[in-house]
């Protein structure tokens, strides 16, 4: 039930990593704060396709 995921940046909407999510615990899209170097700070991550 676990799939690949991709975050972006909020800031400059970069896609910079990636992670697994179980989609029957965790149907929401995931949000997590991370480091983006483009930006060069701390921004919000944000789930995409």
């Amino acid at each position: 039930m676990r799939v690949l995921v991709t975050l972006a940046c909020s800031g400059c909407k970069r896609r910079n990593y990636t992670t697994t999510k179980n989609k029957r615990t965790t149907p929401e899209k995931l949000s997590f704060r991370k480091y983006c170097s483009f930006c060069n700070a701390h921004t919000e991550h944000k789930e995409t396709k």
